[in-house]
């Protein structure tokens, strides 16, 4: 039988783990309709370690789950955060009102929650 103290070490481990493995998150989407496409500007947060564990990037999806959009960070935010990116000339057919937005990061890859967004012309 396992004492409360190994159980106790492997739970706190655990969370530790959970914590330092923390998904990109994204609090915030600001749309502007600009000529044809979109401009999506992304509002995000992760523990970014450095060059080694960073949030990468970000992508636009319609319902369907098809990218509209990518947007590469190229580099660690670590003192900056959260922070935001923009994205233009993304183009979204007519009569699409509902997208989803997505991150990515440079370790444990695409987040599994998306942030959606109402498209208002």
């Amino acid at each position: 039988m396992k004492s409360l103290f190994t159980l106790c070490a492997a739970a706190l481990i655990g969370t530790t783990a959970q914590a330092c493995a923390a998904a990109p998150t994204i609090s915030a989407v600001e749309t502007v309709k600009s000529g044809m496409g979109w401009r999506f500007s992304v509002t995000l947060s992760h523990p970014d370690t450095g060059w080694e564990h960073f949030a990468d990037g970000w992508d636009v999806l319609d319902a369907a789950g098809n990218v509209l959009g990518s947007r590469e960070l190229m580099h660690p935010h670590v003192t900056t955060q959260p922070f935001t990116r923009s994205l233009s000339n993304v183009y979204v057919a007519d009569g699409i009102r509902q997208v989803f937005v997505r991150a990515r990061c440079s370790r444990d890859g695409w987040a599994s929650e998306l942030f959606e967004v109402t498209l208002t012309p």
